[in-house]
């Protein structure tokens, strides 16, 4: 019953980090739009994974874990996987830097990144939450 409390949890997370995300995106914060949409998709693999009962490291890129589990995916995140995981390691690589800047190269997170990249990021992200949560609705809708 926890797993199916904490996978809910993170999930109802995740939609809100992404809404913040299309925020910062309207707003033209692209930065902001990257760094939401990171923890966004983060909390929702996370509750997908939480859902599964299959550990994950305590860190940002748990996409080796995605890999790892392949058989054990929903089918629908299954024909997605690689890219899904790819975009997990990208974000998770820039998470830092969408909200510090490149503080050694004297870049602040305003310069570094792009609308037309956080555009991308956000639609990519709305896709495969869109995707994790219809595989997990029927876990979640049936407690």
């Amino acid at each position: 019953m926890r797993n199916l409390d904490m996978a809910r949890d993170y999930l109802r997370r995740a939609l809100r980090c992404f809404s913040e995300a299309e925020r910062a995106l309207s707003e033209e914060d692209a930065p902001m739009a990257v760094r939401r949409s990171q923890e966004a998709l983060e909390m929702g693999v996370k509750a997908m994974l939480r859902l599964l009962g299959i550990e994950y490291p305590k860190s940002h890129d748990v996409s080796d874990v995605l890999l790892d589990n392949r058989e054990r995916m929903p089918e629908s995140v299954g024909s997605v996987l690689e890219d899904l995981a790819q975009l997990v390691s990208e974000l998770a690589a820039v998470r830092g830097p969408a909200f510090y800047g490149y503080e050694r190269e004297g870049i602040p997170a305003s310069q570094a990144f792009t609308q037309d990249y956080a555009s991308d990021v956000v639609e990519k992200v709305r896709r495969y939450l869109e995707i994790i949560a219809d595989a997990m609705k029927p876990y979640i809708e049936s407690t």
